[in-house]
């Protein structure tokens, strides 16, 4: 887009974790200032109320990103907030507005701001869904999904399923697919050597790598009842756990005692921090997704940055995105199915054999196409 915009990111940003999400949105608008627009990210003082956040903690030691605004005012439940906010935004009059959306919970606050916003007869507001239909449903999604949708003009999904769900909600406005782009801000890989060392494993084993905040949907209880396979069991197969518990760490700690597989685990269940991201992909052989549902998923382009190939289940956007027999195996969410699939890598998987199909296809992710699909709903 030629002409310069003054654009507002609504979303998770620093110093908020926000599982992805934040890290998202702070690329996406380095990536929209680089093109020489004026980039405010407005981001919340107040995202989780701490009974509804499963993780330990919503805030990064980490520092900033450079060169980005970010102002931290938004209070996901404080009504009078939202008017004030939303009555901020109209006054100064953005071009563009970009709202994520992700989960119902904040369909009340983004949709009274958003209200206001568009009082200014100005603004124009594309909102980039994440997931329009929750993993994990609770009452109220559906109307706090329509109150939401109601002041966005136009909408970006990142997998072909949500944009199936999006259009069960709304069916008269724009709307695009354009899949999640490159995680590229982890840093280069290192020698799996040197990863090996900073993470304390031993050279012989093949690794599979589970990253990610452990959640019900995404299996990683399926993965772990595939790792006592008797057909794995007795081969050099490691598996490295990597991400904090959103969820009930007891059930996966009797299961893996029961299951009788601790010696076949490496457990990293703190929140990882961005920098040390790159030694668990630069380690593993292979990236393992064995989500039960799932839309699009930024691991998989954690893993492309990486080129790493992939096992993923058959589930929501994760087959779009990852060839099989290129860049990885898709099975369905099944632990038979999925132990066969890491058997099936580790006897066939020569040095490079996903190599090249992985560096082809990782073109596909790039930013630039991102923002020039964002840019097509407005003009």
């Amino acid at each position: 887009m030629e002409r310069k915009l003054k654009i507002v990111i609504i979303g998770s940003a620093h110093p908020l974790r926000g599982g992805g999400i934040a890290t998202f949105n702070e690329r996406l608008a380095q990536v929209l200032s680089a093109q020489g627009h004026e980039v405010t990210i407005c981001s919340f003082s107040l995202q989780y109320p701490s009974f509804l956040f499963p993780g330990k903690s919503q805030f990064t030691d980490e520092p900033a990103p450079k060169g980005l605004r970010i102002l931290s005012i938004i209070n996901s439940v404080n009504p009078l907030n939202w008017v004030k906010v939303g009555k901020k935004l109209r006054d100064a009059r953005p071009d563009l507005v970009i709202v994520r959306f992700w989960l119902p919970f904040f369909g009340a606050c983004f949709g009274t701001i958003l209200r206001y916003v568009k009082g200014n007869k100005h603004t124009k507001v594309v909102s980039i869904i994440d997931n329009i239909i929750p993993h994990e449903h609770r009452p109220g999604d559906k109307p706090l999904t329509n109150y939401f949708l109601k002041p966005v003009d136009a909408f970006l999904t990142m997998s072909k399923d949500v944009l199936s769900d999006l259009k069960k909600f709304v069916n008269n406005k724009p709307a695009l697919y354009s899949p999640h782009p490159l995680y590229d801000v982890y840093g280069e890989k290192v020698t799996k050597q040197e990863a090996m060392q900073r993470l304390g494993l031993r050279e012989g084993n093949t690794y599979l790598l589970f990253f990610g905040f452990i959640r019900k949907y995404k299996g990683l209880d399926l993965l772990l009842q595939a790792m006592a396979d008797p057909r794995i069991k007795g081969k050099n197969i490691q598996l490295i756990v990597a991400g904090e518990y959103y969820g009930d760490e007891a059930y996966y700690q009797e299961l893996i005692e029961r299951l009788g597989i601790r010696s076949q685990l490496h457990l990293f269940t703190s929140f990882i921090p961005n920098d040390e991201i790159k030694y668990y992909f630069s380690a593993a052989d292979v990236v393992v997704q064995p989500y039960r549902t799932a839309t699009q998923s930024g691991i998989s382009q954690i893993a492309y940055h990486f080129e790493k190939p992939m096992i993923v289940t058959n589930v929501g956007g994760l087959p779009e995105i990852v060839p099989h027999g290129k860049v990885g195996l898709v099975v369905a969410p099944d632990e038979k199915e999925i132990a066969t699939a890491i058997l099936e890598f580790e006897q066939n998987n020569a040095p490079g054999a996903f190599e090249q199909h992985i560096k082809a296809e990782k073109k596909k992710y790039e930013w630039d196409t991102f923002v020039a699909q964002l840019f097509k709903l407005i003009e």
